[in-house]
This record gives structure tokens, sequence and C-alpha cells, in this order.
């Protein structure tokens, strides 16, 4: 392999603010943000807004967020006339 063509593959911890769930792992990605991990070091943070810690499909647990005449408007949009 060709040398400084590379980009530098290093530890991070990628971090979902949503349940508190924090993983780490290799990663290329640059970041400005910086964490002390449970062993003491310091690591790049990525700021995740949903992981396997919080998506339904993992957790089984379905988040229903429905505005107040959405389901209604459907209805009323696809009723048999």
């Amino acid at each position: 392999m060709k040398q400084g063509i590379h980009p530098d593959y290093r530890n991070v911890v990628f971090k979902d603010y949503s349940c508190d769930f924090a993983i780490l792992t290799r990663s290329t990605i640059k970041t400005p943000d910086t964490i002390v991990w449970e062993d003491g070091n310091t690591y790049p943070l990525v700021k995740l807004e949903i992981s396997s810690g919080s998506h339904p499909f993992f957790t089984g647990k379905q988040k229903l967020m429905d505005t107040t005449g959405r389901v209604e408007k459907f209805k009323r949009k696809y009723a048999k006339q």
C-alpha cells in the first residue's frame, strides 16, 4: 500500500444521546468532539440520533407519535366514496 494516502483508522466512541447508549469501535470518521471513556482514555466522539439501542427494530418497543388529526385526515383521504 502507498504511504500517506489512507485516512487515520482509530478508536472512536459512537453515542446515542436519546437512550444513553455508547459503543467504542474503530473508524476513520473525523469529529471535533471528544469523550473520556470507561477506561480513562479520551476518544473522538460521534453523536447519534438513533442507534441499535433506541431503534424499534432492535428494542421491540414502538414509539407512536401521532399529531392530532393525522389519522382522521388519512381516513378521509382514502375512505371509500
